[in-house]
């Protein structure tokens, strides 16, 4: 064995073979399956452990809100039912300023009254927003007098309505809300749901557009309501209510729907006359810039005189109707004092017309030296204090508070205008006088082609003829006319009945001259025993019979000065 090489001992495996192999493929196999199914089944229980953590978050999260939730009802139902309203209110402004400060938001409050006075942009607001309704508002008001013809549409309360002006949107929320205070008066104190309740609206925009809002949107939005308030006005007929008269003075008058059919189409007066009240009328409501240029307040009066029946109240339904001009009647009677007067005057709107009918019935105005006489007490129950006077009326026409309104019109009507005070009837308080005249040729043809639709007839020369020598009225002609249905009878009509009213006023003008015949004998012997007593006084003043001639040579002459100023001033009378 000497020389023979050890060699190192290896272990070596012996080869497996194919059966082997499969058994060991397989039990590899086995476990990544079960090393698979292990991690399967680990992920599974990981994802079930994380839905039941985030539903339990859920819950947890719905459970906080609800508890937040019924907390702050609780808490909003006790501040509501237990503090006062001005607590409420307090901490109610309190979180809106809270979260205000970090708002880029702007609010501005439109309240519906400022004090006891209308605020005339909560009105327009209210037209205006009528215009900008979508299909996206839910819920909106919509009323109708019986005589309009249009819809009144406005907004609900708590509604939104979005307007855009110019790229900026502003948003339009209408809030009511009720107070229960014995001591709060609503002006619009109707009814039992009026009367406690307090409307205003809300107007939100970004606070960078403040000046664009205040300068630009809303004096764009009140001219424009303005405007369309005027297009769809209803015109109505004004009168004082006496249960009204001593709480709001803008609650003093209650209105009516004016449906008088007079036009100046179908007016019946002379066509010179009219169409210089119409010229007049025209021109006055083109010159706002003349009357604030010139500085005077933008009015103007017109005196209507005439006898009974020749179409006074016509034509100022006439003028109503074509300047779409609201009508106040006021009733002086009606009114206890100056300062009345000039409250009820500040309640009424512009664009409006005032009348005083039978002004020379409704008060004595021919003397302002019997006006209210210095106050020297303080009886307020004094019956001299009780009353409107002649100044009283003067400064209501033409004074200072004439100008608390713009584009108004004031008419007096008479049938006697001799009785007025001069004062009274000068340019500036009543700037233009219409006589409203009997019947003339040009007025019969009116309403010959209103009532019987013609204008021409073969009885029409003798009925002209009748009417220039017979004192007879529009009303009485248009009697006359309505008395049948054949027109060669009703004109037949009226040529007898203008024959027996001009005997009947040659009647009537005799009966009155006598009349003032005796009047003027008993003045005369009036005067003279007046004159004559006076005379017998002077002769006993003195035993001198010097003297005493003068003193009677000198109370001549004061009687004759006497009587020619009250001459002079009948004569200025008549030539107004």
């Amino acid at each position: 064995m000497e020389g023979s090489k050890l060699l190192p001992c290896v272990h070596k495996s012996p080869v497996p073979t194919s059966h082997q192999l499969y058994i060991n493929y397989e039990f590899l196999g086995l476990t990544k399956l079960k090393k698979h199914k292990y991690t399967q089944n680990k992920m599974s229980s990981s994802d079930s452990s994380s839905a039941e953590s985030r539903l339990a978050t859920a819950k947890t999260v719905l459970t906080t809100a609800a508890s937040v939730a019924a907390t702050a009802m609780l808490a909003r139902s006790l501040v509501q039912d237990y503090l006062p309203d001005e607590v409420h209110h307090y901490i109610s402004y309190g979180f809106r300023s809270i979260f205000g400060y970090f708002s880029s938001q702007m609010t501005i409050i439109i309240e519906e009254f400022e004090g006891f006075a209308h605020n005339e942009v909560f009105e327009a607001a209210e037209a205006y927003l009528a215009t900008k309704i979508s299909p996206s508002n839910k819920r909106i008001k919509v009323s109708k007098h019986e005589k309009e013809n249009n819809y009144n549409v406005t907004v609900e309360r708590d509604e939104e309505v979005v307007d855009t002006y110019n790229g900026v949107k502003f948003q339009w929320i209408l809030h009511c809300r009720h107070v229960e205070s014995k001591h709060f008066h609503n002006p619009r104190d109707l009814n039992s749901t009026l009367r406690s309740e307090v409307r205003s609206f809300e107007l939100n925009f970004h606070k960078k557009f403040k000046d664009v809002a205040l300068e630009s949107y809303l004096p764009f939005m009140v001219k424009r309501a303005t405007l369309m308030k005027q297009e769809k006005k209803t015109l109505k007929i004004f009168t004082l209510s006496p249960e009204n008269m001593y709480g709001n003075y803008s609650d003093a008058w209650t209105s009516v729907t004016l449906d008088h059919p007079s036009t100046f189409k179908t007016l019946a007066m002379d066509s010179d006359v009219k169409t210089s009240v119409m010229e007049d009328l025209d021109k006055f409501v083109k010159r706002r810039d003349f009357y604030k240029r010139v500085g005077k307040a933008w009015k103007r009066g017109y005196l209507l005189y005439g006898p009974p029946g020749t179409g006074k109240s016509s034509l100022i339904a006439a003028m109503a109707n074509h300047l779409n001009f609201d009508i106040y009647d006021l009733e002086l009677t009606a009114v206890n004092n100056n300062s009345e007067l000039r409250r009820l005057l500040i309640a009424t709107a512009n664009r409006s017309i005032l009348i005083v009918e039978d002004i020379d019935c409704s008060l004595e105005l021919k003397d302002r030296t019997s006006d209210e006489p210095p106050r020297e007490s303080d009886d307020i129950e004094d019956p001299r204090y009780k009353k409107v006077t002649l100044s009283g009326l003067l400064n209501f026409i033409d004074g200072l508070w004439s100008s608390c309104g713009d584009e108004r019109i004031i008419i007096f009507t008479t049938n006697y205008k001799e009785k007025l005070d001069a004062a009274l009837l000068r340019p500036g308080r009543m700037d233009m006088h219409i006589h409203m005249s009997y019947c003339t040729p040009s007025t019969f043809k009116a309403l010959a082609l209103n009532y019987l639709e013609i204008k021409e007839h073969r009885l029409f020369s003798k009925i002209e003829e009748g009417i220039e020598a017979t004192e007879v009225t529009p009303a009485e002609v248009a009697e006359q006319l309505m008395r049948n249905d054949s027109v060669d009878k009703v004109l037949e009509g009226l040529i007898e009945f203008l024959k027996v009213k001009k005997i009947e006023n040659e009647q009537d003008k005799a009966k009155t001259e006598k009349q003032e015949l005796e009047n003027k004998k008993k003045t005369k012997e009036g005067t003279d025993s007046v004159v004559k007593k006076e005379v017998d006084e002077q002769l006993v003043r003195n035993d001198r019979v010097d003297k005493v001639l003068e003193g009677l040579v000198e109370l001549l002459k004061a009687k004759k000065i006497e009587d020619d100023q009250d001459k002079a001033k009948h004569e200025e009378v008549e030539q107004h």
